[in-house]
């Protein structure tokens, strides 16, 4: 089989490889389609967490290639959407219910091996978090459950309520489903981006107003003329991952308000925090970090429901060969995301 290796930063490779084969638990899926994302694009530029070379991707659908010992669920030929990761569900973390802090996630039960023709998923992620795919779910469709699965975690954390005003700050795909997400929730959205066309997106997906940013946009002072009193908004949301961007968020929401810091910045990053607004406006910020099996479950339904739609979201596609185009393409901000397909 092909797969794409990562190798340094701005070298990635495809490479031949031998077809995996499943333990007890496991299954190997025979991929259909990956999608890019920001962490594609992060990995590609700096590298990731891992040592070099590794694997890369990780929003997939395809269909079940082969099964190991122990699988109860599946077989072979079934259409599925694995998640990319699982909690382990014994350590202190998860028996608390913090399963997104699982002391297992990451070393052992997450998936980075999208970009390839087939791919090996973990007993724990076929066991909580892989799916059948309706007939009538396209493959671009189903694999969009990672990315809303973060969005759907995070959502459920800003206390949102009905005719609350909710500022989310970056209109990438995550963004652009945390405004999404925002809408359904009743809240008034507010958009802001760089980008001209992901801010008409960000408008068919429900903001109530959109903000370009420019080099002179003093973007806090735009958001609090479009509240009562210039007070601030309820909520924001920052889906950048930029310190400074972070620090924007801060200064936008009113007092009693609340900031979710999701977009995750460089390794040891800090932003400097006005102590005396913070304790005497009772501000709340909260950082989150990627999901949870009752998000992923919850993200799914709403994949069904066509609350999200993969049109809106995937723009070109290209094989395994080009999936460097691809993702320069996702990095440049020309798509939202783009497609790596193995279907001939």
């Amino acid at each position: 089989m092909k797969k794409v290796m990562f190798y340094a930063p701005k070298d990635i490779r495809v490479e031949e490889a031998t077809i995996p084969e499943p333990g007890f638990g496991e299954v190997v899926v025979k991929n259909h389609v990956t999608l890019t994302c920001g962490t594609d694009v992060k990995t590609y530029m700096r590298g990731y967490r891992y040592d070099p070379p590794f694997s890369m991707g990780h929003e997939t659908a395809g269909t079940i290639f082969k099964v190991g010992k122990g699988v109860k669920n599946f077989k072979v030929g079934d259409r599925v959407v694995p998640h990319n990761s699982a909690p382990c569900n014994h350590c202190y973390y998860c028996k608390n219910g913090l399963h997104s802090l699982c002391n297992d996630l990451i070393q052992n039960q997450f998936t980075n091996g999208g970009y390839a023709e087939y791919q090996l998923i973990p007993k724990a992620i076929v066991e909580q978090n892989m799916f059948l795919i309706p007939e009538n779910m396209s493959d671009k469709q189903a694999a969009l459950l990672e990315p809303l699965a973060c969005a759907v975690y995070g959502i459920d954390n800003v206390p949102i309520k009905l005719g609350d005003t909710v500022c989310v700050n970056g209109c990438g795909p995550i963004g652009l489903m945390f405004i999404r997400l925002a809408y359904l929730r009743g809240a008034r959205v507010i958009a802001c981006d760089l980008s001209k066309s992901r801010l008409r997106l960000a408008e068919k997906l429900g903001a109530a107003e959109i903000i370009q940013i420019a080099k002179d946009t003093n973007q806090v002072e735009v958001v609090r003329k479009l509240t009562e009193n210039n007070r601030g908004v309820d909520s924001v949301i920052e889906a950048v991952g930029l310190p400074e961007v972070w620090e924007l968020s801060i200064d936008m929401v009113r007092k009693g308000g609340f900031v979710l810091c999701f977009g995750g910045t460089k390794k040891d990053v800090k932003v400097p925090i006005d102590t005396t607004r913070l304790h005497y406006d009772q501000i709340t910020l909260k950082g989150v970090f990627h999901t949870t099996p009752e998000h992923v479950n919850q993200a799914f339904e709403l994949l069904k429901m066509n609350a999200i739609k993969a049109e809106d979201f995937v723009q070109k596609e290209y094989d395994i060969e080009n999936v460097e185009q691809a993702i320069l393409e996702h990095a440049a901000g020309d798509v939202i995301k783009n497609c790596i397909s193995y279907l001939k």
